[in-house]
């Protein structure tokens, strides 16, 4: 459905204005602007995936993907099962163990990814850590070696300045979970030899499909020899010592969803349309600068990410500052920030903004290409109200 501005609050102490759209989940991820279910009409509902148009539909989503996010040539790009998680994990599975592994973990998702390199596959490795709000030591990481890293970290706010730490000749693969990073920012991809993402991020597509792009080195070493372990089905990217080429051209592991394909599909055709990668980039860079702008005058709030240089554009992690809060123990932190972004949600101005939960008390406002700035800049004020209104509740 189309979402409509509400109507302006008129009791006293409220802002005037609301977001028109108060979706600023960091996934699922708010619809392109002009979203309907009508776009949808078309999708191959009750038909097979198999079948020559849900085949084309699949390889459709694959090449202009590819297009928008200007893939090299030579690379495969392939929709697999499990979302992002589905995607890094067939790779971590599948390419890592003949050589040592160092793998950055600096929030959620990537101490996932460390956990399961070191306690799962049980691999030689080194897991480099860092706080929310920073980034490991990148030049402690050894390129020599198989290295495992988020562009961008999605519970924390803070992603890659650069590609600069990554030498362009290195002996190990690295394998990048770009899933809240891919449509909003330049990724690297000459350094790079594994990129995974969902569709429920940047282009604000539905859940439970992940794509994983393969460069050739990767190929090469899925081709060199068995797997260095047994693996389940939705797993397997090779058979019989060769790549199962099928699945990089729309033949999916298991079945998806056509009318999730659909809306990939909706999408990447608005983002085509919103200027390609270059354009999605600005709009995300835009809605990072409107919170930027209220952050540096800001009597309560602060970036989880303080260094600029590293500070994402698509998961905007906030930490609550205000004396108020800092006087509170742990628990009733994490209490009055859920309780600001409960307020929010109540007044249906922003709706699930709640920091991760592993990470610090605070709010996580998603800023990627489809979300309008003007809803970013009539929900700022509303930041600032839900906070007055819980420091009196809290310090009263």
């Amino acid at each position: 459905m189309t979402v409509t501005a509400a109507p302006a609050s008129t009791l006293q102490g409220k802002p005037q204005t609301r977001p028109a759209n108060p979706a600023f989940s960091s996934g699922p991820c708010a619809k392109r602007p002009g979203w309907s279910l009508e776009g949808l009409s078309g999708a191959l509902l009750g038909r097979s995936h198999r079948a020559p148009e849900g085949r084309a539909r699949l390889g459709e989503v694959i090449d202009r993907s590819a297009a928008i996010l200007g893939m090299p040539e030579g690379w495969r790009l392939g929709i697999v099962p499990g979302s992002d998680t589905g995607a890094v994990e067939m790779a971590l599975w599948s390419l890592l163990g003949t050589r040592p592994v160092d793998v950055l973990a600096f929030e959620s998702f990537s101490a996932t990814w460390a956990n399961d390199i070191t306690a799962q596959l049980e691999l030689d490795a080194r897991v480099l850590k860092a706080e929310y709000g920073e980034l490991p030591d990148l030049k402690a990481v050894d390129w020599s070696r198989d290295v495992v890293l988020a562009w961008n970290g999605t519970t924390s706010g803070v992603k890659f300045p650069d590609a600069e730490a990554i030498p362009a000749d290195h002996d190990g693969l690295v394998i990048c979970d770009a899933t809240s990073a891919a449509f909003a920012m330049e990724l690297p991809w000459e350094k790079l030899d594994v990129v995974t993402w969902s569709w429920q991020k940047v282009l604000g597509g539905e859940a439970a499909h992940g794509m994983l792009a393969l460069s050739p080195r990767a190929v090469a070493r899925l081709e060199s020899g068995p797997a260095p372990r047994p693996l389940p089905k939705v797993f397997r990217l090779t058979s019989k010592g060769k790549l199962i080429e099928g699945i990089f051209r729309g033949d999916t592991i298991n079945t998806p969803s056509m009318l999730c394909v659909e809306d990939a599909l909706d999408g990447l055709k608005w983002a085509e349309g919103a200027g390609g990668l270059k354009g999605l980039i600005a709009r995300s860079r835009a809605n990072l600068a409107a919170i930027e702008k209220w952050e540096k005058t800001s009597s309560w709030a602060q970036f989880l990410a303080v260094e600029p240089g590293i500070r994402s554009n698509t998961a905007i992690c906030l930490r609550i500052v205000a004396p108020w809060f800092m006087a509170l123990d742990a628990e009733t932190q994490t209490k009055a920030a859920k309780k600001i972004a409960g307020l929010l949600a109540r007044e249906g101005v922003a709706y699930d903004i709640a920091s991760y939960r592993d990470a610090p008390p605070g709010l996580r406002i998603w800023g990627g290409a489809t979300v309008e700035t003007s809803d970013i800049e009539a929900l700022l004020p509303w930041l600032d109200w839900a906070e007055a209104e819980v420091r009196a509740e809290f310090s009263a």
